[in-house]
């Protein structure tokens, strides 16, 4: 599988890609069949070593929930300034 440079794989490509270079198969080899710099894929191999598609699912669900808990107190900073400016007003009766 060859892809067009500035194209990106997917997390279980990666892994799959990684087990192959585990199984003996030279590096040069993988780079070569697949397009990848051997920068990329040291890169990649200390990312994701060891993970199997169990370990992968698992950190892209605590990556999503991650960034769900990021916006969820970006939202509540907002509602925390936006109250202080409501309160810091001088709020006098006519």
């Amino acid at each position: 599988m060859s892809r067009g440079k500035g194209k990106r794989y997917k997390e279980e490509e990666i892994v799959r890609i990684l087990r192959d270079a585990e199984g003996g198969t030279p590096v040069a080899e993988i780079l070569r069949k697949h397009n990848i710099s051997a920068g990329t894929f040291y890169r990649w191999r200390n990312q994701y070593a060891g993970m199997d598609a169990v370990h992968l699912r698992r950190l892209k669900e605590l990556e999503a929930e991650n960034a769900k808990l990021k916006r969820m107190v970006a939202e509540r900073m907002l509602d925390i300034e936006a109250l202080k400016e409501i309160n810091s007003k001088n709020w006098s009766s006519p």
